[in-house]
């Protein structure tokens, strides 16, 4: 393979396979989960159980995301993430079943699966990233994110054609949507398959020849000796950091306005400026951060979640929330894309797939615990109690961003790196 060809014909093809599959996968993870709360409710018979199968896909992710880092590493990135696209299928195809036949095990079984593809597909981010030179990963990094836009936007309006056309097929309207997700991740898999060739471990290799800049290719280093470097402990921070502020703050928001009195068109409206916010802008992040740097966006990151912490209680005006979700969604994407681009360029090419894998464990964990643990702040102290720790989260990761550029100062730019 020549260098013109990693630069030109292969490198687009590779970035365009990965942004469609991803696009795809996140448009049938948002169709799935539109209904899947309310029929948790129905087959679990209360509504205790609505947050289960959620639950269970996030305990999926984290479960699947280091495996299938390892498996990067031992099969390629191409059939990792073709596991992880039919782990996803497979997750469908069982809640088709499950909705079909009312079983509420086989709903949470296909939610638990569909989290394990969705730790794989995660880390496509990171497959586009390395094979681009260093001074593009963070535009393409923001550019297989901001597929999720797609995924926001074509997944709900998936939701209500599916349901009819499975009612005139004389299924069930609620297995409709986990049909659609059946063909969507079916595609995203055949797209992987078929067209992530060659495998873009192999491409990363000679990436690493041509940069000088590059962490030097040798025997891969143990976790301890990779996770106690000052800037992959900040590039974990900033991405599992974001994502607890950004979750704490966002899944408690409909229950607040509910309380008061807002309607169901005001929270779809302030949740699709909080999507906006996540993923519309990712293109520029990226070029924000190719051009300023990785630490100055992810302080840009903190600065934003700490100003949506303080306005979300402020006032209950629609207007008041659409803009503090909107800036929540936009910090979480700065530290999401800085963070994620930082991680990439710590690591030399044998040692990221087990190393992202591994932080992608604690990005979904922090999930986990924001989704888990806002309710019961917010019982204790409202919105202001949920937004008063989310700005304490934000403003520790400031205090990290301080410590790291105190010791940047102090120490070699080889011993930094």
């Amino acid at each position: 393979m020549t260098t013109t060809d990693i630069s030109h014909s292969t490198r687009q093809r590779l970035t365009a396979a990965l942004f469609f599959a991803q696009s795809l996968f996140s448009a049938a993870m948002i169709a799935g989960f539109t209904l899947t709360p309310i029929l948790a409710a129905q087959l679990g018979g209360s509504d205790n159980a609505a947050g289960v199968p959620n639950t269970l896909t996030l305990l999926g992710r984290a479960a699947a995301a280091y495996p299938i880092g390892w498996l990067f590493d031992k099969v390629g990135r191409r059939l990792g993430l073709t596991v992880g696209f039919s782990l996803a299928l497979a997750g469908a195809a069982l809640t088709v079943w499950a909705v079909l036949n009312g079983s509420f095990l086989g709903l949470c079984a296909g939610a638990a699966l569909m989290g394990m593809g969705r730790g794989g597909s995660e880390q496509a981010r990171y497959v586009a990233a390395e094979v681009q030179a260093p001074e593009r990963r963070a535009k393409v990094i923001g550019l297989i994110v901001f597929a999720g836009t797609i995924g926001a936007v074509g997944g709900p309006a998936l939701v209500g054609p599916s349901a009819r056309l499975a009612e005139q097929w004389g299924f069930l309207s609620d297995a409709g949507p986990y049909m659609a997700t059946v063909v969507l991740y079916g595609i995203g898999l055949l797209t992987i398959f078929l067209f992530l060739r060659p495998d873009p471990r192999q491409v990363s290799q000679l990436v690493a020849v041509e940069n000088p800049g590059e962490a030097v290719q040798g025997p891969a280093r143990p976790f301890s000796q990779i996770f106690s470097q000052p800037v992959v402990l900040l590039a974990v921070a900033s991405m599992a950091v974001g994502q607890l502020v950004m979750v704490l703050i966002m899944v408690i928001t409909p229950l607040h306005m509910n309380h008061n009195n807002h309607t169901t068109e005001s929270v779809s409206l302030v949740i699709m400026a909080h999507t906006l916010g996540m993923y519309g802008l990712s293109s520029v992040t990226g070029w924000l951060i190719d051009r300023y740097g990785r630490i100055p966006l992810i302080l840009a990151g903190a600065i934003l979640l700490i100003i949506a912490g303080v306005q979300a209680p402020l006032s209950v005006s629609l207007l008041n929330l659409v803009v503090a979700l909107f800036l929540l969604g936009l910090g979480w994407n700065f530290c999401f894309i800085a963070g994620s681009s930082l991680m990439s360029d710590a690591l030399a090419p044998n040692e990221r797939a087990r190393a992202q894998g591994a932080s992608e464990v604690l990005v979904s964990l922090a999930s986990g615990v924001g989704s888990l643990g806002t309710g019961t702040v917010f019982q204790q102290g409202g919105m202001t109690a949920v937004a008063a720790v989310g700005i304490a989260l934000a403003l520790l990761l400031m205090a990290l961003l301080v410590w790291f550029n105190r010791f940047s100062r102090r120490t070699p730019p080889a011993a930094t790196a």
